[in-house]
C-alpha cells in the first residue's frame, strides 16, 4: 500500500514498502554501489513485521486459527514485537518465548504492546546478551509446552511458508519495482533463513545473473561448512544460530557464503549511524559489511542490495552504542 495515498485503517497497511537508500558515503572510495532497504522504519521496527501479518493472514485463511485462539512464538523480540501487533490488531492473545540472552528493550516493547512475554534462562556457560542455537533449542522446549499448555496457534516462523511468502511475494516485487531490477547481488545475515531463501529465489527468477550470499558470524559458519567454534556465540542477535538444516535453504542457490565478526559488525552498525544517519542493528552491520566485501571481491564495481532488518533502539542497553 502507499503509505500517502490515503488514510489507512489499520497500522497494518503500512507494513511494508519501505524506503531504499543508496549508501554512498560508506562505498566513496570503493568501484561500486551498495542499495539498502530501510526494513526497520515498519510499524515494529523491525522486517519482521512482515513475516507476522503473512503468516497470521496464512493461518487465518487456512483455518489453522480459530477466532480468539492464543498464539505462542519464540522470538529474539522482532517476530515476537511483529506479532503483538498483528495479533493486538486482530484480536487475538499473543504469548512470546524469548532467551534472556537477548536485549530487555525487545522484552519491554512486546508487553507494551499487549504481549505476555516468558523469557528463557541461557544454556550453561554462555556469554550474556548472546544466543547460541544451545540457548535457542531451550526456548523451543518452552514454547512447545507452553503451545500445549494452552491449546494455542504455534506461529512457527522456522517452518511456515508464510516467513518464506512475505519475501518471495511481497517484498521481492517491491524491491524489483524500487531499484527497476538494477543491482548484481544481494546478502544477507542468516536467521530463520525466510529473508535470505524469498528474496534469493525471486530475484534469480527476475535474472538469473543475480548472485545470493549467506552471511554468518566467523564461529557459526556452518552454511560455509565450517565448525561451530566456542558455543557459536555471538552478539549479532536475531540468527547466527549454526543451523545447516533451515527449512527455507533446501532447493535454493546459494552463491556463496560470508562470514563476519562481532567486531565488524559493530563497527559497521556505528558508520551507519554517523556517516549515513540510518540507527539500525548490528545484523544491519553485518550485511553493509558483507556487500563491502563483495564490492571490494567477486561484485567490484557492481551494485550490491542488503536489507537493514532492525532499529538501534533496541540496543541501547548493550555495548553497541
Amino acid at each position: 500500500m502507499d503509505r500517502s495515498a490515503s488514510i489507512c485503517k489499520s497500522v497494518l497497511d503500512v507494513i511494508g514498502n519501505t524506503p531504499i537508500i543508496e549508501l554512498s558515503r560508506l562505498t566513496k572510495v570503493l568501484d561500486g554501489k551498495i542499495l539498502a532497504k530501510m526494513d526497520y522504519l515498519n510499524p515494529g521496527f523491525s522486517k519482521k513485521d512482515r513475516i507476522a501479518l503473512q503468516m497470521i493472514q496464512e493461518a487465518e485463511h487456512s483455518g489453522a486459527l480459530k477466532p480468539n485462539q492464543t498464539v505462542v512464538e519464540l522470538t529474539s523480540g522482532n517476530t515476537g514485537t511483529g506479532l503483538a501487533i498483528v495479533c493486538g490488531i486482530k484480536g487475538y492473545p499473543f504469548i512470546a518465548v524469548m532467551s534472556k540472552g537477548n536485549t530487555n528493550e525487545r522484552a519491554r516493547m512486546m508487553r507494551a504492546l499487549g504481549a505476555e512475554v516468558i523469557l528463557v534462562e541461557q544454556a550453561p556457560g554462555s556469554t550474556p546478551g548472546t544466543v547460541s542455537g544451545e540457548s535457542l533449542e531451550l526456548v523451543e522446549q518452552e514454547t512447545n509446552r507452553i503451545v500445549e499448555e494452552y491449546g494455542a496457534f504455534r506461529c512457527d516462523q522456522f517452518n511456515l511458508n508464510g516467513n518464506f511468502n512475505a519475501w518471495y511475494l511481497r517484498a521481492a516485487r517491491e524491491i524489483i519495482q524500487q531499484t527497476k531490477g538494477n543491482f548484481d547481488g544481494f546478502c544477507d545475515f542468516m536467521g530463520t533463513g525466510g529473508t535470505f531463501a524469498g528474496l534469493c529465489r525471486a530475484f534469480k527468477e527476475f535474472n538469473p545473473k543475480i548472485q545470493c550470499y549467506v552471511i554468518e558470524p566467523i564461529n557459526a559458519a556452518v552454511v560455509a561448512g565450517n565448525k561451530v567454534l566456542s558455543s557459536g556465540d555471538h552478539k549479532i542477535q536475531g540468527g547466527g544460530y549454526a543451523m545447516s538444516n533451515l527449512m527455507f535453504l533446501k532447493n535454493l542457490s546459494i552463491d556463496g557464503a560470508l562470514q563476519v565478526t562481532d567486531e565488524e559488525a559493530y563497527a559497521i552498525t556505528r558508520r551507519l549511524a554517523k556517516e549515513e544517519g540510518i540507527f539500525a542493528g548490528p545484523s544491519s552491520g553485518a550485511n553493509v559489511h558483507g556487500a563491502l566485501q563483495l564490492l571490494k571481491g567477486p561484485l567490484k564495481g557492481k551494485t550490491v542490495f542488503v536489507v537493514l532488518p532492525d532499529s538501534g533502539l533496541k540496543y541501547l542497553s548493550t555495548d553497541l552504542w
